[in-house]
């Protein structure tokens, strides 16, 4: 695995998810982008965030996704950068990014129920930032 250029912060780990998801149908639409920075400028959690980070942050996701187990190696430094009290946080953000577009593809699904298995979502939680998310971004 390359080696990370400095240790991942929990705001970074946020930011590994959304890129994550955004990149997982190997588009990543500017809609997926435009909602990343929205929500890294507006979200409390980002207040004292670089946002330069955001391009190093995705340039390690990309990195991990081009080898073969970069997925769990992904799941590996969120797991240990990411406070527990944050993994809902998490999958609401991975949620909206991928509603953003307003079409939800196979790959993101199969990457949301994988970072529901991974964070330990509980499945009643995660119904719930779901529909909010689907609400979020209905189109008239």
């Amino acid at each position: 695995m390359n080696t990370v250029p400095h240790a991942l912060t929990p705001q970074d780990s946020l930011v590994a998810v959304m890129v994550a998801v955004s990149a997982s149908d190997e588009t990543i639409r500017t809609s997926e982008l435009l909602a990343i920075e929205r929500t890294v400028n507006h979200l409390p959690v980002f207040a004292d965030y670089d946002l330069d980070r955001v391009k190093t942050v995705s340039q390690i996701v990309f990195d991990l996704f081009a080898e073969e187990e970069g997925l769990d190696a992904l799941f590996g430094l969120i797991r240990n950068t990411l406070p527990d009290r944050l993994h809902e946080t998490a999958y609401a953000l991975a949620c909206d990014i991928a509603a953003a577009d307003g079409t939800l593809r196979e790959s993101e699904l199969r990457l949301l129920e994988e970072i529901r298995y991974e964070l330990n979502i509980d499945r009643l939680h995660a119904a719930a930032i779901e529909r909010g998310a689907r609400a979020r971004h209905l189109p008239m």
